[in-house]
């Protein structure tokens, strides 16, 4: 039974990832990011990690999903199609896809599957929260400052891109 519902949400993960992928509109596009990140919080509970699964849920599917949502309805963007001249870019992403793919189920043809390790051998990294955070502020303390200052320009991003022309801030007038 176990291995079925490790299946199932991994196919269900799958499938709602390529949702966002091929949805044209981006509320849609939003909604199946969300059931994409309930499908990996089921996976994380099934590794019994659920101090990652409640985290994912509570930040990804809680507040960047609505984040998102925010974004695109104060954006007012319509899935519309592409103009003539960005057609011709949409054959690399998807080349790059194929790409990936082949070479994923070639590694897997070639190489069989990864031999799991006993039980017993494997360390309960995840059953400690000091831990996460003694790593998280020693060793991977610049990958999350990283991923902090590129969040900060999204957000100065999406300022900028929300004021309409002929907008003025109020200041100085």
């Amino acid at each position: 039974m176990g291995q079925f519902l490790f299946s199932f949400f991994a196919c269900f993960a799958a499938l709602c990832a390529a949702g966002v992928v091929v949805c044209k509109n981006v509320v849609n596009a939003a909604m199946c990011l969300l059931l994409c990140l309930l499908g990996v919080a089921a996976l994380f509970i099934r590794l019994d990690a659920f101090l990652l699964a409640f985290l994912l849920l509570l930040v990804y599917a809680g507040a960047v999903v609505a984040l998102f949502l925010f974004i695109i309805m104060l954006l007012d963007t319509r899935g519309e199609q592409a103009p003539q001249a960005r057609r011709g870019l949409t054959i690399v992403p998807r080349v790059v896809a194929v790409a990936l793919i082949g070479a994923g189920l070639a590694s897997l043809a070639l190489r069989g599957r990864l031999a799991a390790p006993a039980a017993a051998d494997v360390p309960a990294v995840g059953a400690s929260l000091k831990l996460y955070a003694y790593l998280l502020f020693t060793t991977y303390l610049l990958p999350v400052e990283i991923i902090g200052f590129l969040l900060l320009t999204a957000m100065l991003g999406v300022i900028v891109l929300s004021k309409r022309e002929g907008e003025h801030s109020g200041y100085g007038n």
